[in-house]
């Protein structure tokens, strides 16, 4: 048997491993040179790693949910048994080596889902030991439960005996990381929030001007894409900002007590995907009009959600902008994205009854609930900052002055 030994490839971004998220084969297989094996998850995006040489799949290092070290072996190939397998090749053997070729490396195959696969793993459970209850027999979630009830009763029979059924869910793959970064970034960085409400009356009457006079330019069949939310704004006025307080465009490096203020603001949209919360990053978005950087906007985070970011798209922001739209509730204390030392969160806009100019009147009102790190932004500096954002969105003309450069 000739054997090749394929091992983790370098994905890049000086990672040391990679997560297995989910096999595309199983032993036994045989595959074609550059056929998809598996999907490796980072603490920035899902990799597909496809196959270096055409051959049938010996053995299978690791189950999804399981780290994997760049050059470990990750795959076993048998070069032998594509050749061996060809139409003509099967006609020059015997029916004896047929039947023996088959029984040796073809076994039954487990019929089960990629996420029943990685619940089997983390619960220690055999799919080879499982009667399936599905259809052709396939195993499904039930049968884990079912089983790991009669295998292993201890503490969840206990606990589901005084809170009735419950499912246990793994935390895995992108979801894993998501925990792990919130976390480290709780526990080195003290945080302190700083929220302050905004009048954005004025930016809500600029925002349809704007919109109307797009419509004006480019016609119906343009102004769907026209249409902006609150954040491309938000943004612009604080790329102004961040021009009189670099200290907060920046990153801490903990290891060597340093500071690094940026000279381009590298802006991080949190956003909410399937996967679970992502940063696309627009670069140099000082340099972009209101029109330029809400379609990077709308780009990176359409390709966040779509799982298309490529992985140079979901890293290296300088500061970072949250929101949650019209889920956005009154206040919020974002966590950092480290080694950012600042994020502004967005809370929704809500028609308020204020004091306005000395009379009673309804203003549409919004809060910006934004969080630092202390050990190098001082409250003071944080304040000041966020007072000046606010000032830009009171007097939204402010917004179309130039900016960082």
């Amino acid at each position: 048997m000739t054997q090749y030994v394929m091992r983790l490839p370098d994905l890049g971004e000086g990672l040391v491993s990679a997560e297995i998220s989910e096999w595309h084969v199983q032993t036994g297989d045989i595959v074609r040179e550059d056929q998809p094996l598996v999907e490796m998850s980072t603490d920035k995006a899902l990799v597909e790693v496809a196959a270096p040489v055409s051959g049938r799949v010996v053995s299978l290092s690791g189950a999804p949910g399981e780290s994997i070290a760049v050059g470990a072996p990750l795959v076993i190939f048998d070069l032998d048994e594509l050749s061996a397998s060809t139409p003509a090749a099967a006609s020059t053997q015997s029916p004896t080596q047929s039947s023996t070729h088959i029984s040796t490396h073809q076994p039954q195959r487990v019929r089960a889902s990629p996420a029943t696969r990685r619940l089997a793993y983390e619960a220690g459970i055999n799919l080879q030991t499982i009667s399936g209850s599905g259809p052709g027999g396939r195993i499904v979630r039930g049968d884990l439960v079912r089983d790991e009830s009669t295998s292993n009763p201890s503490v969840k029979e206990e606990v589901s005996d005084v809170l009735g059924p419950y499912d246990e869910i793994p935390l895995v793959g992108v979801r894993r990381v998501i925990a792990q970064r919130m976390v480290a970034a709780k526990r080195n960085a003290p945080h302190f929030a700083y929220v302050e409400e905004v009048d954005i009356t004025a930016l809500e009457c600029l925002r349809q001007t704007y919109h109307a006079e797009s419509d004006a330019r480019g016609g119906t069949a343009d102004s769907s894409a026209l249409r902006l939310s609150y954040l491309p704004f938000i943004a612009r006025a604080l790329m102004n900002v961040l021009a009189d307080f670099p200290q907060c465009n920046a990153h801490f490096d903990e290891a060597r007590n340093v500071l690094r203020r940026f000279h381009a603001v590298h802006l991080g949209i949190a956003t909410h995907t399937p996967q679970g919360l992502k940063v696309p990053v627009v670069r140099a978005a000082q340099r972009l009009d209101l029109s330029d950087l809400a379609a990077h906007l709308q780009r990176v985070t359409q390709a966040a959600r779509e799982g298309t970011a490529a992985r140079e798209q979901l890293k290296g922001s300088t500061i970072t902008l949250t929101s949650l739209g019209k889920l956005g509730g009154i206040v919020s204390t974002p966590i950092l994205n480290l080694p950012e030392v600042a994020i502004i969160g967005v809370n929704k806009a809500v028609e308020r009854v204020v004091v306005h100019d000395g009379k009673i009147a309804v203003r549409r009102i919004m809060n910006l609930s934004s969080s630092f790190d202390h050990r190098v932004v001082d409250g003071y500096d944080a304040a000041a900052m966020i007072q000046r954002l606010k000032s830009e969105l009171e007097q939204p003309e402010q917004i179309f002055r130039s900016g960082m450069r």
